[in-house]
């Protein structure tokens, strides 16, 4: 049966991208928050399939953590659940990508029209520059920015170096740290077909302030923060499977 739902899965998903990348050169024209609310529906549509085929629940925990202003977000990566979810989870956000991706037929559209900050990641100092303009930007505009500061998805219980773009971007601009945590990739591992029912539990964290601190030194209280609450959420797991 996880054969079975993962293909149908992945069928739907692959017409709904088809579609939304149609409506989203349609829509292009509108403001951007309108613009975002009406492709993210793309999202949406993706999470709930997830669930009612896949059987890929979530609960959040946490949300009183967030800011009323727009804020960075910095988020665990092990899947590509959570750069579906957290756009529709969390208030309107400008995602931190590889330039590649936008060159992905019908997706790489669907991602250009929510104006995020692709970055070239072989050349580190203009990347930092890219991140600090457009990020200072995005956040003017009303729009929070999500970094995934591992840069790339890592397996389940593993933890990648987590890169200063973020923490980087927080300190010049002073702009608060949402920092987040989840077990996305024990359901919906990095690069694999198949996905297997369960909950996701998707933890905010509360709020860091920038103010006094170094990149360094705030990259670091994110990483402590996030990689004690995976070991949190992975026990809660094996507790509860067992049961």
């Amino acid at each position: 049966m996880i054969v079975f739902r993962s293909t149908l899965f992945l069928l739907m998903q692959s017409v709904l991208t088809v579609l939304f990348a149609v409506l989203s050169l349609l829509v292009f024209p509108l403001p951007l928050l309108m613009r975002y609310r009406i492709i993210t529906g793309w999202n949406r549509s993706v999470i709930r399939l997830a669930w009612w085929i896949c059987g890929i629940r979530y609960q959040i925990v946490g949300l009183e953590n967030l800011p009323g202003v727009p804020a960075i977000v910095m988020s665990k990566h092990q899947s590509a659940w959570e750069t579906i979810a957290l756009p529709i989870l969390l208030p309107p956000m400008a995602i931190v990508l590889k330039r590649e991706l936008l060159r992905i037929p019908f997706f790489g559209w669907g991602m250009a029209m929510l104006s995020p900050i692709a970055i070239d990641r072989g050349d580190g100092r203009a990347a930092l520059r890219q991140i600090a303009d457009q990020g200072r930007q995005r956040l003017a505009d009303g729009m929070g920015v999500l970094i995934f500061p591992e840069g790339t998805r890592v397996a389940a219980g593993e933890v990648g170096k987590y890169g200063i773009g973020g923490a980087w971007l927080a300190t010049h601009v002073a702009s608060l740290v949402v920092p987040v945590a989840h077990n996305a990739g024990e359901l919906w591992p990095k690069n694999a077909f198949l996905k297997r029912p369960g909950l996701i539990t998707v933890s905010i964290g509360p709020v860091i302030d920038p103010a006094g601190l170094k990149p360094d030194m705030l990259n670091q209280r994110v990483h402590d923060w996030i990689e004690t609450e995976m070991l949190r959420l992975h026990e809660y797991e094996s507790v509860t499977t067992h049961r």
